[in-house]
């Protein structure tokens, strides 16, 4: 049984920046591909950026291009979203969640996925 954990939310202000953190107990991080999403009060939970196992892939929202990179570690045990220019629309609890096959634009429909993290918040002030 796989399971995830986000760290790295916090609160920033408006053109700040932050690094989000996902880990994996149970199973490597590395036998999966892995997508980020967040979900902000009274809103639907919003594709954000996905990487392939390898690290090879990558799969970004419009909105995220440029400001947000996805990235994976050496070992690929550990995924990240350094987040610049944060805005307070970017205010938001941030999940990732893991999935064994990489599905290219498939990584954006949060259905897809197999396992999530409790998420972590990320508050950005004005």
């Amino acid at each position: 049984q796989v399971r995830l954990v986000e760290s790295g939310g916090g609160v920033v202000q408006a053109g700040g920046s932050l690094r989000l953190s996902c880990t994996a107990s149970g199973r490597t991080l590395s036998d999966f591909a892995v997508g980020w999403f967040r979900q902000a009060p009274g809103k639907e939970r919003e594709f954000v950026a996905a990487i392939s196992d390898s690290g090879e892939h990558t799969h970004y929202a419009d909105f995220v291009k440029g400001p947000f990179t996805i990235s994976r570690d050496n070992a690929k045990t550990t995924v990240y979203l350094q987040m610049n220019d944060l805005k307070p629309e970017d205010t938001a609890v941030y999940y990732c969640a893991a999935h064994e096959i990489w599905g290219g634009v498939l990584m954006a429909i949060p259905g897809f996925y197999e396992k999530w993290g409790q998420g972590t918040q990320v508050t950005v002030s004005s």
